[in-house]
């Protein structure tokens, strides 16, 4: 007889007939599978351990400053406010490092090297001479401006304010544009305004063009005489008081100039106030620190505008894609407690333009 043969296909293991013959064999291959498995889940169950263990990367934000800690504190806690109000705190998902050249222009490059050697994820700087610092000392981490000093296309900064290309974006405060605004309400306040006392640091490329070419235009449509004064080191300003007070201006224009006056404006205040002269400044910071009146953007919205900024960035976008901003609230302040100590009256129709009063 002949015998057929069936042969079978699809499986590596033995069908039952032959388990039943080959018993140990087959426990072994059954155990050999089982242990791979249970290898595999082992792997997946300590890399998913592992993974949620690894802490995840918290952003550094390198804030470079002109000023010393305390005198920047207003502007940098009212950015860390802003941040918080878009979710990031710090200390928790967000750290930032501190830095200042204290009214010290010359560090402002050591410092912006420094930020960048520490690998920090964005710089926060403002003023044309360090936004530059920190362009010159990195052209990979995003740059962004709290505030340029002027227009940040003519002085180099940046290529277009819609496309402002490379690593630097922001926001600009226009401060040299809005002399000749500044001159006009110091008149307003002053009628007898004739002779006006500016300070400036010739070593400021903004602060220079303006004093040189902006403000004499205005000055000449107001019939005003500015009378230039250089500071260039802090002993300048004994100095330079002292000149004004045997020369007797009949008003003090402060536009926004370099590291030294920027880091003295509660000094340049004080001295106003004991020389008796009117002052026109281009931030309410000084009007906080005693000023009379000041011009310029909102700076409090501006500061929710820098943490847009640091948002964007950190969330992927490109500095070189995101627009620069222009300031589009501005605000008068008048201080009429420096009034009241100088000896002047505010006339009524200038005080009704204020946006804020301090009494």
């Amino acid at each position: 007889m002949q015998r057929k043969f069936r042969i079978r296909f699809g499986s590596s293991f033995p069908d039952n007939r032959k388990s039943k013959a080959c018993p140990e064999s087959y426990r072994r291959i059954q155990n050999r599978k089982w242990a791979g498995l249970f290898a595999i889940l082992i792997v997946l169950v300590c890399g998913e351990r592992a993974e949620a263990q690894q802490p995840k990367k918290v952003p550094r934000i390198g804030y470079l400053s002109p000023f010393d800690p305390t005198r920047e504190s207003t502007r940098a806690e009212a950015i860390q406010r802003a941040l918080r109000e878009r979710g990031y705190v710090e200390g928790q998902n967000v750290t930032t490092e501190y830095r200042y050249t204290q009214g010290k222009s010359d560090r402002g490059p050591e410092l912006a090297a420094e930020l960048a050697l520490l690998g920090v994820d964005i710089i926060l700087t403002g003023g044309d001479p360090l936004i530059r610092a920190a362009k010159n000392a990195t052209k990979t981490i995003p740059i962004v401006m709290t505030g340029a000093g002027s227009d940040p296309v003519k002085a180099g900064l940046i290529d277009t304010l819609d496309r402002p290309g490379g690593n630097v974006t922001g926001i600009t405060l226009f401060y040299r544009e809005l002399g000749g605004k500044r001159l006009e309400l110091l008149k307003e306040a002053v009628p007898k305004l004739a002779r006006v006392a500016v300070l400036y640091d010739p070593a400021n490329p903004g602060s220079l063009i303006e004093v040189k070419e902006d403000l004499p235009l205005a000055a000449n449509a107001l019939t005003l005489t500015p009378q230039l004064r250089e500071i260039r080191v802090v002993d300048d300003f004994d100095r330079v008081f002292a000149v004004m007070k045997k020369q007797s201006p009949d008003g003090l224009y402060v536009p926004a100039g370099g590291s030294v006056i920027n880091a003295n404006l509660k000094r340049i205040a004080a001295l106003a106030l004991e020389s008796r002269l009117p002052a026109m400044y281009y931030s309410s910071l000084s009007v906080d620190f005693g000023g009379l009146m000041s011009y310029g953007a909102d700076l409090e919205e501006s500061y929710r505008r820098v943490a847009f900024y640091v948002d964007k960035i950190l969330k992927g976008a490109k500095p070189a894609e995101l627009p620069v901003e222009q300031p589009k609230k501005f605000e008068f302040v008048i201080n009429l407690k420096a009034a009241k100590q100088i000896g002047l009256t505010i006339p009524p129709n200038v005080l009704a333009r204020a946006d804020k009063v301090i009494k």
